[in-house]
């Protein structure tokens, strides 16, 4: 699966990723030196916590939904505001409201340098 070229289609890859089960193209989408927040107050950084949480994403079975609420991009940086899910057929595994930072990389792509899954809840 090739990497998005345009910042608005992160959230559409991530989720195809996830979906075929694609490991390799879901930990290609992120910038190790960045954050991913796996659980909410748990931020981690480094490729060993990445694959670990993206691993553990992973282990969820069913179907993930992104839907890109906005993505606002200038020059080479663009901030996404998420609402997603993981479902198996009519029940919810998880739900929730995200805040992603992408960075477009030399190729054209995008990777995400933040991703705080649970940023944009109101109790966060």
């Amino acid at each position: 699966m090739n990497l998005p070229t345009r910042a608005q289609d992160a959230h559409a890859t991530l989720a195809a990723a996830f979906n075929t089960g694609d490991i390799a193209t879901v930990l290609s989408m992120y910038d190790y030196n960045g954050i991913i927040v796996p659980e909410p107050g748990k931020p981690v950084s480094g490729r060993e916590q990445f694959e670990a949480a993206v691993k553990a994403i992973l282990s969820i079975k069913g179907k993930m939904e992104i839907k890109t609420v906005y993505c606002l991009q200038t020059g080479n940086l663009a901030v996404g505001r998420s609402e997603w899910s993981i479902t198996d057929g009519d029940e919810v595994k998880i739900q929730s409201k995200g805040i992603e930072l992408m960075q477009q990389q030399p190729d054209g792509t995008w990777k995400i340098v933040i991703d705080h899954a649970f940023g944009a809840l109101e109790n966060m």
